[in-house]
């Protein structure tokens, strides 16, 4: 049995709406976060960078399979995605850590 038959077609779009406002802004605190530190050290390249890859990848699903909550939302969470690397980016540079990665992101032999 699948959802659809558990529940209307509205509610679905509706939930699948709601996940998607959630999800995206929950990296507004971290932008913002990250701003008026004027740091990003804590924060993970590889996660972020690899994050960034798969919104890029939902964002072609999205488009592909014509769904406007899942387009708009993965456009809109990569662009946040997207500002905190470049802020980490231009503040680890600025404060000389120079690669971008913590020790915590750099593989250890």
């Amino acid at each position: 049995m699948t959802l659809p038959n558990l529940l209307p077609r509205w509610a679905l779009e509706w939930i699948g709406s709601t996940a998607a406002f959630s999800t995206t802004a929950s990296f507004v605190p971290q932008l913002i976060r990250v701003w008026r530190r004027k740091s990003a050290s804590d924060i993970s390249l590889t996660m972020f960078l690899l994050f960034s890859f798969g919104l890029v990848c939902w964002l072609i699903y999205g488009v592909g399979i014509g769904s406007a909550p899942v387009t708009v939302a993965n456009a809109a969470t990569l662009a946040l995605s997207l500002a905190i690397l470049v802020l980490k980016l231009r503040y680890d540079r600025r404060n000389g850590s120079g690669g971008g990665e913590s020790s915590s992101d750099k593989i250890k032999p």
